[in-house]
């Protein structure tokens, strides 16, 4: 019998390590300083909105967190594992990161960046 997916934020972190949920929570109390962001559950991730334009995508994994976000360059890193040029001048890059440390000056700069982009 194949696992129900989840439905609400709470049940995409059932299963996963406690650094996953507290990884989680230090990005959104950083998005929340800059303004309102609502967190809404999709099928297999959590999307970050910006009024109604979502700014990035979390999905969760047993130990880490994919965190995927907009831009509009591409962002040449180590900690970027994908990068995809979704449309001219626009990129959805993805980061894994297993614990909140990861969410340091250089990772907020990027979730900056796509937040102003979600307008």
């Amino acid at each position: 019998m194949s696992t129900p997916l989840p439905q609400t934020i709470a049940q995409h972190f059932d299963g996963k390590g406690k650094e996953v949920r507290a990884t989680y929570d230090r990005i959104m109390a950083i998005a929340r300083e800059w303004g309102d962001v609502k967190p809404e559950a999709k099928k297999t991730s959590i999307h970050l909105l910006r009024t109604a334009t979502a700014f990035a995508g979390i999905a969760t994994r047993k130990d880490a967190l994919v965190l995927t976000l907009k831009s509009e360059n591409d962002i040449r890193s180590p900690r970027v594992r994908k990068h995809e040029q979704a449309s001219p001048g626009r990129w959805h890059i993805e980061i894994k990161l297993t614990k909140p440390q990861e969410v340091d000056h250089e990772l907020q700069q990027w979730l900056r960046a796509s937040y102003l982009l979600a307008k």
